[in-house]
Formats: C-alpha cells, sequence, structure tokens
C-alpha cells in the first residue's frame, strides 16, 4: 500500500494521458444530466468530480452509490458506470437498469464483467490499467478519466489538465514532508475515534479520509461537513470524552463564514476532545489544495495501520462479505 500511496503523483499523469485518447462515440444531444454509478473506491471519484465542476457544469452530475436507479434517469440523461474491477455487484445492477431503459452509458474500469458487457453492447468504455491490487488506490484513474469524459460531453472545458499535472508535481515535491506530518499524526491517531471536518466545497477530502482509515487503518471513524454539521452533530458536543480525536481540513477556497463557523464550533469541540488537528492545503487551485489533502489523509492512514499493527491492503472481511451474497 506505501508503494501505490507514493506512486500517486505518477497515476495522476498517466490518467492524463489517458484521458487524452478518450473518443465518445455516443453523446446524446441534448443533453439533460449526468449520473455517475460507483461504489467505494471507484464511486468516490464521482463525489470530487461532481464537486469540482459545481459552479462550472450547465447541467447536474449527481452520484449513485446502490443498487437502485432513480426514476428521473432516463434519455436525454446519460451515465458514467464506475468500477475498477469491472465486478462490482451493485454497479452492474445498475448498468442493466440504464440499458433496459436505453440511457447511454460510458463504462469507466479496468477490464471485468462490466468490460465485456460494454464490448458486447457497443456501449463507450474508458479502460485503465489492471495492475493496482487496491481499487481504492486507484482515485487518480477515477477523476481524471471522468473529468475527460465531462469535457468530451462538451459541458466544462480543460481546466482541470493543468490542475492535475500541477498536482502531481505538487505532491511529489512534498512527498517527504507530508509523510513527516502524516506520521506524526498517526501516532496520536493509535487508540482514538477520529472526528473528521471539511468544509463545503472539500467534503470528499474528509470521506476519502474515512474511507481510508476503515479500509488502510481498520479503524473506525465519522465524518462531517461545515456548514450542515452546525445544524445538528455539534449539538451532541457536552461530556468529555479522550477516546475522540479531531482532524479538520482546511483550504484556501473556504469562505469566510464558514471558517468563523470552524472557529466557534472548535472552542465548543475542542475542550471535550483528546486531541485537535488542521491540516492546511497546499496549492495554487481548488483541485491541486483537495488532491493534497488526499495524500496526506493517505499517509496517515498508512502510518496508522503500521502504528497499529495492522495489513493495509488486507480487505478479508469484505471478500467474506462477496462469498457470502454469492452463496446466497
Amino acid at each position: 500500500m506505501d508503494k501505490m500511496i507514493a506512486g500517486f503523483p505518477d497515476q495522476l499523469r498517466e490518467a492524463v494521458e489517458i484521458g487524452k485518447q478518450i473518443q465518445l462515440k455516443n453523446i446524446p444531444n441534448p443533453l439533460s444530466s449526468v449520473y455517475i454509478a460507483g461504489m467505494g473506491g471507484s464511486g468516490i471519484g464521482g463525489d470530487f468530480v461532481a464537486e469540482w465542476v459545481y459552479d462550472k457544469c450547465p447541467v447536474p452530475i449527481i452520484v449513485g452509490k446502490g443498487y437502485r436507479l432513480p426514476a428521473w434517469v432516463h434519455p436525454p440523461a446519460m451515465a458514467i458506470v464506475s468500477s475498477y474491477s469491472g465486478n462490482t455487484e451493485e454497479t452492474l445492477s445498475v448498468y442493466r437498469q440504464l440499458q433496459e431503459r436505453k440511457v447511454p452509458i460510458i463504462a469507466l474500469t479496468s477490464g471485468g464483467q462490466l468490460h465485456q458487457y460494454a464490448n458486447a453492447s457497443g456501449t463507450d468504455s474508458v479502460l485503465v490499467p489492471d495492475n493496482w491490487s487496491s481499487p481504492r488506490a486507484c482515485l487518480g484513474f477515477s477523476i481524471v478519466e471522468q473529468s475527460y469524459i465531462l469535457q468530451q460531453l462538451g459541458l466544462i472545458d480543460n481546466f482541470f489538465e493543468r490542475d492535475f499535472l500541477n498536482a502531481a508535481d505538487l505532491l511529489e515535491k512534498e512527498t517527504e514532508a507530508i509523510r513527516m506530518l502524516a506520521e506524526e499524526i498517526a501516532g496520536q491517531l493509535v487508540d482514538k475515534f477520529t472526528m473528521i471536518y471539511a468544509l463545503e466545497g472539500m467534503e470528499p477530502v474528509a470521506l476519502r479520509f474515512r474511507q481510508q482509515l476503515n479500509e488502510n487503518s481498520k479503524t473506525r471513524a465519522a465524518h462531517f461537513c461545515v456548514p450542515e454539521m452546525n445544524h445538528n452533530e455539534l449539538v451532541g458536543w457536552k461530556k468529555q470524552d479522550n477516546h475522540l480525536a479531531i482532524v479538520y481540513f482546511l483550504s484556501d477556497y473556504d469562505s469566510e463564514r464558514n471558517r468563523k463557523r470552524v472557529a466557534i464550533s472548535r472552542e465548543i469541540m475542542a475542550p471535550l476532545a483528546h486531541s485537535v488537528f488542521e491540516l492546511h492545503a497546499k496549492g495554487n487551485s481548488k483541485i491541486e489544495q483537495a488532491l493534497y489533502l488526499v495524500y496526506l489523509g493517505d499517509w496517515i492512514s498508512w502510518y496508522l495501520a503500521k502504528a497499529r499493527g495492522m495489513d493495509s491492503i488486507e480487505v478479508d472481511v469484505i471478500d467474506f462479505l462477496k462469498k457470502s451474497l454469492s452463496e446466497k
């Protein structure tokens, strides 16, 4: 896992080269909306992309995670179906429903059944390398290719390309400092339940970190977003709990009002937790800063796994769940 995390900058560069070659055949005109279907490490890419194009894309970009397809997804909507393995049960279910409704589909995968179905039906597909053993380590392929797909659909320009390449350079340059900081923070999270907070516009970063703590570090955590948590979760902070650690992800793109909310919320929460960490992004764009925080969070999760004596690759419980489902 540490080798895969370290390979993230190069993955971004490779993903850009793949994205430049994407040529879509079936583009509906007009196009009313885009539905992105995916689970886990394949699904979160859609969360990032939907956030980054929030104020740029003229049609809704909606991410769905599960077996069901919303009633509104009919032509002239189209769908991106993302499964790194190509064998994700929930995503294949949605793929079949999309076909029944004759919704144009773009399959994003490294192979498996999804690639076979796409080939058999003439569905547009984007194939990414299959030599990564953990789908959660393939976030770069997911976010970059989905961005290029939206560009090919005529929904956004390629503002993102330079940001991805700059992010790769930034992460490479900052790797040593990031790893040192990550190891220091991980050492203080070993026996803690981590409460993760991001501000509006960066919520996918918090979600990603929570999922990495779950899968890599084999620990539980919770994530929340400001300002929404000010309307509910904040009220739960009433009693001291030394098993709680707070992690804030902060960026230059946080609004002034939300920064004030964080400051006030911290006054309430910090005295009731064991420790508080504020992680500040680096980079010259929203994409660069988000990926900086992702990279930092990924390294924290790896060092935390190491400190807890956990195998950061192993996901036996998920394998058990899938096997048990297949027997039914």
